[in-house]
């Protein structure tokens, strides 16, 4: 071996080095978007993890600090004015009180590499750089259309014409008052002129209807099984909504959602078709969800949340609830639900409405509620203009010999839980709470 052949080799080493670097660091650039759309609830479990103390006996129920009290809120609702309460920490934040987190983030260009890195880079990895330049254009392309996107989006008033009699009239005095509150409470805390949610998150709720124009956000635990139907019949795609099956409207991938358009349909859909979404109580909706997804067998919702859930807050358990998730309490589901840290993620049959449909940047031309759920649809298919003889279904979707979930059945829940418990749950749906001017009756 000669000498020349010794002194080459540190130099070889380096630059292998030196090249899988410069390669790993703009695959790292490519990938952090990504992650970060794919993980966009991290931020707000860090924003969770502030405002409420890690799980333990001695920190956990301390009530949360600016919560309205329930005389304010009975005062502020007999007032029917536009007034809301906000708690202080939140007054003082500027920017935007209803997505406090994560900002947009772009790939940034980093210096241009020697001449020398160049041919060197180009033989280790040219395509590979091919690829990223390609994406970075492209995400900045996204975010540009975004950026144009005039928000909050303007509401569209119902056609007048379509209304057959008169006996509409009270419906429409009150969604005008619904609209007007959620409008003026986003004007004020909404901070919605920035979005922060990358939009095509933003619309992944929402189902689209093209002959009539509508779309609809869906919640579920709010009347969305039959809603769907509604949607399949208006499509074409059934003559009755009495005869599409649970498993036909959930996983027959019949309706189209408004993420699976590009950026142009998007667009063009939000500020021209028929914007509705339907509430409902916050706390009924989290005892539905609890009721339907862990007191009956379920292949999805037992292993994936009741494992977890016994797992972390039932002490002792047995063997059998462990291997299973069977059994979960009521109790042990809110905890969870609570629980900065929770052992697995959110589901959207107890996500937040305000995390589902975004209602202070897509500005809803009709806000249904649950507890007039029949009235309401009726009359917004009478507005939209949809064939006389179709009608909102007012069957249960499953478990139809079960008591509906109402004021009565909450309360049994609800006496397990201390008042600190029950306040807690008001302060994690505080949003949906003042938003769509519920009453927290239960605390």
């Amino acid at each position: 071996m000669q000498l020349s052949d010794v002194d080459m080799n540190p130099k070889q080493v380096f630059l292998s080095v030196l090249l899988f670097g410069v390669a790993g660091l703009l695959l790292f650039m490519y990938l952090q978007v990504w992650i970060e759309e794919q993980h966009s609830g991290r931020v707000e479990k860090k924003r969770e993890q502030k405002s409420m103390s890690a799980w333990g006996p001695a920190t956990y129920f301390q009530p949360a600090p600016g919560i309205m009290t329930t005389e304010n809120l009975h005062e502020h609702i007999a007032n029917q004015s536009p007034k809301f309460h906000v708690p202080e920490e939140l007054k003082k934040k500027k920017d935007n009180l209803l997505q406090p987190g994560r900002p947009m983030r772009l790939l940034t260009k980093t210096s241009s590499p020697s001449q020398g890195e160049k041919q060197a880079l180009s033989k280790v990895s040219g395509l590979l750089t091919n690829n990223l330049i390609e994406n970075h254009q492209g995400t900045k392309t996204v975010f540009k259309k975004y950026g144009e996107i005039n928000w909050p989006l303007d509401t569209r008033p119902l056609n007048d014409s379509l209304v057959r009699d008169n006996k509409w009239k009270k419906i429409e005095v009150t969604q005008a008052r619904r609209r007007s509150f959620l409008q003026e409470f986003c004007k004020k805390y909404g901070g919605a002129s920035h979005p922060q949610s990358h939009l095509f998150h933003m619309v992944s709720r929402i189902y689209v209807e093209d002959k009539h124009k509508i779309l609809y956000c869906e919640v579920p635990k709010a009347g969305c099984s039959n809603w769907k139907r509604i949607l399949m019949v208006l499509n074409g795609l059934a003559s009755s909504a009495y005869n599409i099956s649970h498993d036909a409207v959930h996983y027959g991938k019949h309706l189209k959602k408004l993420d699976s358009f590009d950026l142009k349909g998007i667009s063009t859909r939000l500020n021209t078709y028929t914007k509705a979404v339907f509430v409902r109580n916050p706390m009924e909706r989290l005892v539905s969800a609890f009721r339907d997804k862990f007191e009956h067998p379920n292949s999805y919702y037992h292993p994936v949340f009741g494992k977890a859930i016994i797992k972390k807050y039932r002490p002792n358990a047995c063997d059998e609830s462990l291997n299973n998730g069977s059994g979960v309490k009521f109790k042990e589901f809110v905890h969870y639900l609570l629980d900065a840290h929770r052992p697995i993620g959110m589901d959207i049959h107890w996500e937040k409405i305000s995390k589902l449909c975004y209602p202070c940047l897509i500005n809803y031309d009709f806000v249904g509620k649950f507890e007039t759920l029949e009235e309401d649809a009726n009359y917004f298919l009478q507005r939209i203009g949809a064939p006389k003889e179709l009608k909102f279904p007012n069957f249960k979707d499953r478990h139809s010999s079960d008591e509906r979930t109402n004021a009565q059945v909450v309360r049994q829940y609800l006496k397990d839980l201390s008042r600190t418990e029950r306040q807690l749950i008001y302060d994690f749906y505080y949003l949906d709470y003042v938003m769509f001017n519920y009453t927290p009756s239960f605390l």
